[in-house]
């Protein structure tokens, strides 16, 4: 287990699934549960429930210090998934610059044995987080837990390649053998890159955008295309969804930012 170190905000600090596809809709808005099964004496133990709700519902908890004033990312990683050192780096600053947890940051990376599967249904995922999470709330901590997946999704098609899934209201994954592949690519993105995107984005949606849980300030929802940003050039525009979108949005090497809309929502519900 790797831990990487706690990170307090200063005092004065002022205070989601990509996809390589042609046309698709935001995975987020199809797994908000699944395979319920609860351990009667776990369950006794720790409390799982309330990380085991819908997407964006713990929008203003990830957020705000109201009622959690740290948080505790739990990354998980199949062997020969691990994220880049740099991937971790950038994932770091960009919850910095967004969530107002005065008690710290931390993370912490773990390998986990591979589950020996072609493909990854949702359901799967989830029998995956009950069997290897270990970080639940617990007091002021909100945990969120993470998986970069050794094989790809179940719901790719001929036209499009999912990289990432955000699901329940503190869950993500991404299919990091497919971020490899593609990223691996003639003239494609570099990894750390394409990584650091689908990592952004995906949190971007567990913390509520757009109109996800998050209220809107502005009207920059794009309705016709799910839970994303008119914009677009910013992080939670559509078009980031497919191939061609998101090499137009890393060209240069730079990873998409979120725009002043969706900065404005994470604020007015408790962020930065």
């Amino acid at each position: 287990m790797k831990l990487i170190q706690l990170f307090r905000a200063p005092l004065n600090a002022i205070t989601f699934v990509l996809l390589l596809v042609i046309v698709s809709s935001c995975s987020t808005d199809a797994m908000q549960t699944g395979n319920e099964e609860t351990d009667s004496q776990d369950q006794q133990e720790v409390n799982k429930d309330a990380n085991r709700q819908s997407t964006g519902s713990s929008s203003e908890a990830l957020l705000s210090d109201k009622s959690f004033t740290s948080i505790k990312l739990e990354i998980q990683y199949m062997p020969g998934m691990e994220p880049g050192q740099q991937t971790i780096d950038n994932f770091r600053t960009f919850l910095e610059e967004r969530l107002n947890k005065p008690a710290g940051i931390e993370l912490v990376l773990e390998e986990i044995p591979s589950a020996n599967k072609d493909q990854y249904s949702i359901d799967d995922i989830v029998s995956l987080e009950n069997t290897y999470r270990t970080a639940y709330n617990d007091d002021r901590m909100i945990a969120v837990w993470g998986i970069f997946l050794d094989a790809e999704y179940t719901g790719n098609t001929e036209n499009g390649t999912v990289l990432g899934v955000a699901f329940r209201n503190t869950s993500f994954a991404l299919f990091e053998s497919s971020v490899q592949e593609f990223s691996d690519r003639a003239f494609g993105p570099s990894r750390t890159v394409l990584e650091s995107t689908v990592l952004n984005h995906e949190f971007g949606h567990l913390m509520g955008l757009v109109n996800a849980g998050a209220p809107l300030q502005s009207d920059h929802q794009d309705t016709e295309h799910g839970r994303h940003c008119t914009d677009e050039n910013c992080l939670m525009y559509w078009t980031a969804e497919t191939g061609e979108g998101i090499l137009d949005m890393l060209t240069g090497g730079n990873i998409p930012s979120l725009d002043n809309q969706c900065i404005a929502d994470l604020r007015a519900n408790g962020g930065k």
